[in-house]
């Protein structure tokens, strides 16, 4: 039906409003209403608080945390995350009684180094692996504030040229390899500039491989890296030594967890209290010593 040229409608859209109005309001009071206390739970949002029993973990009561296997030292002890022995197990363990979870409540998950910052959903509370922070990490999942302080180190088979380097200056003239994309390549880039470019791998194993085969004749790793590829994978090479820190930020390692989790501000509390009240200097002391003294090239 047309309206007719020249007359109004608004006195009919008044009415409409007005009805449409009161049908709303009706609506409205005949629907369930949020509780005032209701908590949010999306993803993401912070613990009300962090209080054992408070904690949204992956199991009512525990703490699961995951990491890989093998389990390889310094990091764990015997190949097992369980025995709180190795530095990473200490750390755990040290996170898990800060957040008010005895060691009899901590359930140890296996997840390969790769799969544990991937996108997806996860498994486990956090996980603790040697995985360094990254903002390209820190897309698909959260971490913790740094428990480790990273440094990068150059490995050499032990009757190598490169071996015998005790500065910067001495590995200028060496064919030195690392994984693309990484801190490692930067380091030979910027903190070395070698007269021979750089060879780059695809993958840590690929520069390994290198190495044994001698394509190289150093490459550079982080320095825990150095330690479990040297006593290993090849245990016929040398630590030659690690480099200084570049810039005013260290590479750290992380605990992983979850994108979003609301576990991640309690974590990182637990990580800031153990290094404020000098936990995990002790720790790294009696695990990493041997990192910690390997001699550092100028």
């Amino acid at each position: 039906m047309h309206a007719v040229p020249g007359t109004s409608r608004a006195p009919h859209r008044a009415a409409y409003a007005a009805a449409a109005v009161a049908l709303l309001a009706v609506a409205v009071g005949c629907a369930p209403q949020p509780e005032d206390n209701a908590s949010d739970k999306a993803s993401g949002s912070a613990q009300e608080s962090c209080a054992k029993g408070e904690l949204s973990t992956e199991t009512t009561g525990k703490l699961t945390i995951a990491t890989d296997k093998p389990a390889y030292e310094p990091w764990f002890k015997d190949d097992d995350p369980a025995g709180g022995e190795g530095f990473e197990s200490a750390v755990a363990y040290a996170v898990a009684k800060q957040l008010g979870y005895d060691k009899a409540d901590v359930v140890w998950q296996t997840v390969p180094f790769n799969k544990a910052f991937a996108p997806g959903e996860k498994t486990f509370d956090f996980d603790i692996n040697q995985v360094s922070i990254s903002d390209e990490r820190k897309k698909a999942v959260d971490f913790s504030s740094g428990y480790y302080d990273v440094r990068q180190a150059v490995v050499a088979l032990k009757d190598s040229k490169a071996a015998e380097a005790t500065s910067i200056d001495g590995l200028k003239d060496v064919k030195l390899g690392a994984q693309v994309g990484t801190t490692s390549l930067a380091y030979i880039n910027d903190a070395v500039k070698p007269r021979e470019d750089a060879a780059a791998f695809a993958k840590n194993d690929q520069a390994k491989s290198a190495l044994k085969n001698g394509q190289v004749d150093a490459i550079v790793v982080d320095l825990p890296t150095a330690f479990y590829m040297t006593a290993a994978e090849v245990t016929d090479a040398k630590i030659v030594g690690q480099f200084e820190n570049r810039g005013g930020t260290p590479e750290q390692f992380g605990l992983v967890l979850d994108k979003g989790s609301a576990l991640t501000p309690c974590v990182t509390d637990a990580v800031d209290a153990l290094r404020e009240d000098g936990t995990l200097a002790g720790i790294e002391k009696q695990w990493l010593s041997d990192a910690v003294g390997a001699p550092v090239l100028k």
